[in-house]
């Protein structure tokens, strides 16, 4: 157990170190240039700069702006979770529903019912892709027709294309009289859940933190990172670099981690892992078109 909690905390892979260290080298090579300044023209001193890292204002509100920048960046990466979780849930729910509760004959019926349970994958892989910002690729091509790909690839918005065929299938079922109607309402629902998880992803995707606290946070860091070389070169002399250096990759690293999962729905490796939900919810989808075969 010992060994593990070191190997994590030197692990690389996921750690936001890598990022910052130029500027963590930036600032320790500010802080030698004022070490080697204040060993030649000790008479010299600019401590009034180094004044201002012990100023209890400064201090402050720069740790309340880095413990802000950095719930609500967690914030959104739960709700992210949270929001497809909802999808998870309702899609198991609705192929549930649809393979029990829609009355098919063997032949084009029971294809047809078995590829509207389908969209429901195709809606899971194209939420993802939307977020993501990426074109349709070829992950669709074992769940949908080449004729329903470039209809989609025509479409605006992909994901909702996918809901309203799923909508005027239901509806086509219950005019048909296929659908029980207490079935028909839950199918709805889990559908318009569909649509609220979606809508729930886009609005943590389009809605990012402020400029403004960006702005100041990063202006904040740098002020303190320039100024605390002046503080500490008069009492630990050549050690200052290194104090600066360690110091500033905190301040950064908490920054940092901020940014990684600030917007959850990315490649990166601290963002929520989608590729493994949209695998699973295949996975469950295929299990319940499966079902009583």
């Amino acid at each position: 157990m010992t060994w593990q909690w070191f190997n994590l905390a030197f692990k690389l892979q996921g750690s936001v170190a890598p990022i910052i260290l130029p500027r963590v080298l930036i600032f320790a090579g500010f802080a030698l240039v004022v070490s080697v300044f204040h060993y030649y023209e000790p008479q010299i001193s600019l401590q009034v700069l180094g004044d201002l890292t012990n100023n209890v204002v400064f201090n402050l509100v720069l740790g309340l702006l880095l413990v802000f920048r950095t719930n609500t960046a967690y914030d959104r990466y739960w709700e992210g979770r949270k929001a497809w979780g909802t999808l998870v849930v309702n899609i198991r729910n609705l192929s549930r529903l649809m393979q029990i509760g829609i009355k098919s004959s063997e032949g084009e019926e029971q294809q047809q019912k078995e590829q509207s349970i389908k969209f429901l994958t195709a809606f899971a892989i194209a939420t993802k892709r939307h977020l993501r910002n990426e074109e349709l690729n070829q992950d669709l091509e074992a769940i949908l027709t080449e004729a329903e790909i470039e209809k989609l690839k025509n479409s605006q918005h992909v994901p909702l294309e996918l809901t309203l065929w799923l909508g005027d299938y239901l509806h086509q079922q219950v005019q048909s009289d296929r659908i029980d109607t207490n079935y028909f309402v839950a199918m709805n629902s889990h559908l318009n859940a569909l649509v609220e998880g979606l809508t729930s992803c886009e609005r943590i995707l389009k809605t990012p933190l402020p400029i403004a606290y960006c702005i100041y946070l990063k202006r904040l860091i740098l002020i303190y990172c320039i100024g605390l070389p002046f503080h500490l070169v008069i009492e630990i002399h050549w050690l200052t670099a290194i104090a600066v250096g360690l110091v500033s990759f905190i301040l950064l690293g908490v920054e940092q981690i901020g940014n990684e999962i600030e917007n959850p729905f990315g490649h990166d490796f601290n963002d929520l892992p989608i590729d493994a939900i949209c695998e699973g919810v295949t996975a469950n989808v295929e299990q319940a078109i499966a079902f009583g075969k």
